[in-house]
């Protein structure tokens, strides 16, 4: 049965079980049983014990020793009759000391598919198609350099809970998913977003560990702390969910924190040819041929404080309508005159909109990038190895989010920009724009000879820039803060409304603001200059 060793198995027929987000238990599809979650770990502590045993009778037959690099502090294990006077890592001296390892020793491996020639080949190809970067040009120099390891990973799978939120914004949502065979580096001497890059690996291929795989292989020993692996895995989770998450959110610009405390974790060896040179580095997966490279310079992003966004926006603006106004006939100082009157009102309207995002200060962020050779990988048929079409890629499951609805926490859907949502906010902004017209046409009959605009000038002055305002403000913040809910019952969405009633205190307040000076004498003269714009507008001064 495929994936044997990472499934969970059900106890009445045998069957692999699936994991349900909904109920956070697993069931299976063959006959219907449910698996609580704490009978599945049992379940896999149990694998473990019998594994770690089994070790522990093989690990007399085997001789093992293991080279220990006082650069940059990497241990690889080897045979008793290897001799290394290098490290792979960091090119520096090896200092060689007998090491039991039968309690570091993975739980699983994935076996290399292709030999170190073949991947040597791989790694020139991507150098042939990349000529023009400059690593590609280091890399075909010492392509011969490329060597074979087993690296030390943690393979995680199980259910995920996640927070989630807009960045810089105060909503925060939960939802819950399910990692399909996720692997971490347990290494910290490597790159990890390197070795990022040559995933992902084919776990149909995967085995329990034995002695016999890694005999007359290099393998590195896992010697990062459990702490910082956990810290690792909730990092990586997260980046794995972070794209379902902006679907959802509809942006980028979000804040995914994982917790992976209820998912298996199990140590596991992968096969990697590696190579390092200094700030030159690259790897090929040695099961699919995948080639990840690591830059040699930095790439710089830089992040603008939210006052500057507006400044530079507005200044973009100006310029261009300043150019159109000058194209279609306008002379310099009625172009400069008109121009200015929008940035003053455009300048307004930005800083008001990202005045939300103050959190983003001024600063540099600097990063390598990593060059792949692409989604393809390569498979063996008659013994040739040859570059199949079919895409392998990490299967995550959409993750599914959660909401308290009638006091009950349960499954919901989260809807933010829809048509109706847009339409209505476009509407309400639009009517609020026009209030003063569309009374006036109301009391004259929609007489439009009748209208005359100049009554309501005083309402536009207003309107005009505090609409546009509350609408980047207020209205996109409405949409993206508060979703329409729905809950799925009988194959059916069904929204949830919220029930926002007032309490009796709350109405007493607003009733007082209302009738009692001196809000009452405030409210009382804004209705009537409004009344009078809209008499003005509806038959004139006449």
């Amino acid at each position: 049965m495929e994936n044997n060793i990472v499934n969970i198995n059900c106890k009445s027929c045998g069957a692999p079980l699936e994991f349900d987000i909904i109920r956070q238990d697993y069931h299976c599809g063959h006959c219907g049983s449910r698996l609580e979650m704490s009978e599945a770990i049992k379940q896999k502590e149990g694998f473990k014990k019998i594994h770690a045993d089994k070790l522990q009778n093989k690990v007399k037959d085997y001789k093992l020793f293991s080279a220990y690099c006082d650069g940059c502090g990497a241990t690889i294990v080897f045979e008793e009759n290897e001799a290394l006077t290098k490290c792979a890592f960091c090119g520096k001296s090896l200092v060689r000391k007998d090491y039991l390892v039968s309690k570091d020793l993975p739980e699983v491996i994935i076996p290399f598919a292709i030999t170190e020639k073949e991947a040597r080949q791989c790694l020139k190809d991507w150098c042939d198609k990349n000529s023009s970067k400059t690593e590609a040009r280091k890399l075909s120099k010492c392509i011969d350099d490329l060597k074979g390891f087993y690296l030390p990973y943690e393979l995680v799978f199980g259910p995920v809970h996640m927070s989630v939120s807009r960045m810089d914004k105060g909503s925060t949502f939960d939802c819950e998913g399910f990692l399909n065979n996720q692997f971490v580096n347990s290494s910290k001497q490597l790159n990890n977003l390197l070795l990022d890059g040559m995933e992902p690996y084919d776990i149909s291929k995967m085995d329990e560990f034995d002695f016999g795989y890694v005999a007359g292989q290099r393998v590195k020993i896992a010697d990062i702390t459990d702490r910082d692996l956990e810290v690792r895995t909730a990092i990586e989770t997260a980046e794995t969910y972070t794209p379902s998450v902006r679907k959802t959110l509809e942006t980028k610009a979000v804040d995914v924190s994982a917790n992976v405390s209820s998912a298996f974790k199990m140590p596991a060896l992968l096969p990697v040819y590696y190579i390092c040179d200094g700030d030159l580095m690259a790897a090929v997966n040695g099961q699919t041929g995948k080639v990840s490279v690591r830059a040699l310079k930095d790439s710089h992003y830089y992040f603008l404080p939210w006052w500057l966004k507006a400044i530079i926006a507005t200044l973009v603006f100006s310029g261009v309508f300043f150019v159109a106004l000058r194209f279609f006939g306008a002379d310099n100082m009625s172009a400069l005159y008109i121009t200015g009157i929008l940035a003053l009102f455009f300048i307004i309207v930005l800083l008001c909109y990202y005045s939300d995002s103050f959190k983003n200060d001024f600063r540099v962020v600097s990063g390598r990038k990593i060059y792949t050779s692409g989604d393809n990988n390569f498979t063996r048929e008659n013994g040739e190895l040859v570059l199949s079409e079919k895409l392998r890629k990490d299967k995550v499951k959409d993750p599914v989010f959660f909401a308290e609805v009638d006091g009950e926490y349960q499954p919901v859907i989260l809807r933010f920009t829809t048509p109706l949502r847009v339409l209505r906010m476009v509407l309400i902004c639009a009517v609020v724009l026009f209030l003063p017209v569309i009374f006036a046409l109301l009391i004259n009959g929609f007489d439009f000879e009748k209208l005359n605009l100049g009554g309501s000038a005083v309402w536009f002055c207003i309107a005009v820039p505090v609409v546009p305002i509350y609408l980047l403000k207020f209205g996109i913040d409405e949409l993206y803060e508060r979703p329409w809910i729905y809950t799925i019952r009988d194959g059916k969405m069904k929204r949830c409304k919220p029930k926002n009633k007032l309490s009796k205190q709350e109405i007493k307040d607003i009733l007082k603001f209302i009738f009692l000076p001196p809000s009452s004498i405030v409210i009382l003269i804004c209705l009537l200059v409004f009344f009078v714009m809209v008499y003005l507008t509806a038959f004139g001064f006449e």
